[in-house]
């Protein structure tokens, strides 16, 4: 019998009537393989045991160094699984709550923001053969020397990603609030519609660029293994998004986009040099390399260059470059906004049809980037929905 990973969201086990919905997804998915359970903390923001919550709770008491902060973080998801585990048991079915660590989750020592160096999955594997369902705590493990650590934000999904790869899994499925993967947040894009498949890379470009249906390190991991990723509603019987290799790339013969993401909240960045001096455009990303910022929508030309930062770090950015003969400005209150699609490779005329929705929009680019599968533009944020809803209409995502 195969293996599949089953991870569920923070809304999904918020209450014991949703976590009735869980029992039964455990039961389906048990009809055809052995299930291992991962979870995220109960709730969202603002939640009685949501990680935001536990994290103010903490700042109570003063400032908490990283390690502490870990430890603290790490407790939203102990008690789902606890919670989930004995919600199992009282449907007569063998459970047992694991924290990540316990699960074989090894980390770096990067507390916040841990990378997974390995999952020894022999413990888990010893479970599944008894019968039992491990119910995994996800967002964390633990370092070589023992530290608990956090995984980010999203971390969940990269938890049940590199369970899954661990064991030769046969499918990972995401649970959430929606019923599958979108041509665009519905919350912008009223006909924005589920798509029924998606390739690995299309959803790597999809959350990178800022959806937030899954993690993008989560769809990498899948993607090293060509393990399916399959994003579903806890609350429907929805098919949900079916994430592999190479997905019926025939499907998308004239058309080109696939889906339209958007990401509020950053800031252009100009910088003017004197002249042109290699010597001097290596030192101002060496310096923000080591000030730990990331840039993004680069363009380098010998007097100027520009990018895009998160709004928070453009502080950073001028901190680091104080010092050196160039002159650094910024423009706050920016969005980026992408179209996403396997179907643009070779294809041309897709960058005319993105400045003419712009247009027709009356939406002013202030800067553009593209690869072989995406291109995005940068324009003010206040204009971010407009050119969303512009963008999904010129392509005609609405349509099957």
């Amino acid at each position: 019998m195969g293996i599949i990973v089953q991870k569920f969201g923070g809304t999904s086990v918020a209450t014991a009537e949703l976590r009735q919905k869980v029992i039964q997804k455990v039961v389906e998915g048990r009809a055809l393989y052995d299930v291992v359970v991962v979870v995220s903390a109960m709730g969202r923001k603002g939640d009685p045991y949501a990680t935001d919550t536990l994290i103010g709770l903490l700042q109570q008491a003063g400032v908490p160094d990283k390690h502490d902060l870990d430890i603290m973080m790490a407790c939203g998801e102990l008690m789902s699984a606890a919670l989930v585990a004995t919600s199992l048991r009282q449907a007569r079915i063998k459970a047992v709550a694991l924290a990540g660590w316990q699960a074989g989750i090894v980390t770096d020592a990067t507390f916040g923001d841990a990378r997974i160096i390995t999952v020894k999955a022999d413990y888990l594997r010893s479970l599944i053969a008894q019968g039992i369902v491990p119910v995994v705590a996800g967002f964390q493990g633990a370092s070589d020397n023992g530290d608990i650590t956090t995984l980010g934000r999203g971390g969940s999904d990269t938890s049940a990603a590199a369970i899954g790869v661990a064991l030769g899994a046969s499918a990972i499925e995401i649970y959430t609030d929606v019923d599958g993967i979108m041509t665009a947040d519905p919350r912008v894009v009223r006909d924005a519609r589920v798509i029924n498949t998606l390739d690995y890379s299309e959803v790597f470009n999809m959350a990178s660029q800022g959806s937030k249906v899954i993690h993008p390190r989560a769809v990498e991991l899948a993607m090293q293994r060509n393990i399916p990723l399959i994003i579903k509603s806890t609350l429907s019987e929805a098919a949900g998004t079916v994430i592999a290799n190479n997905v019926l790339f025939e499907r998308k013969i004239g058309r080109a986009v696939t889906a339209v993401a958007h990401l509020p909240g950053v800031s252009q960045v100009t910088i003017t040099t004197p002249s042109d001096d290699s010597t001097l455009e290596y030192e101002i990303f060496r310096r923000l390399a080591l000030a730990v910022v990331s840039v993004d929508l680069i363009n380098v030309s010998p007097a100027e260059k520009k990018f895009i930062v998160q709004s928070e770090a453009v502080e950073k950015v001028q901190d680091a470059l104080r010092d050196l003969p160039v002159v650094v400005n910024h423009r706050a209150g920016c969005a980026k906004v992408s179209v996403i699609g396997t179907g643009m490779r070779g294809i041309p005329g897709v960058m005319a049809k993105v400045v003419a929705a712009m247009r027709e929009a009356a939406v002013r680019i202030l800067q553009t980037s593209d690869s072989y599968l995406t291109i995005s533009v940068l324009i003010d944020e206040k204009d971010m929905e407009r050119a969303v809803q512009a963008l999904h209409h010129q392509f005609e995502l609405n349509i099957e």
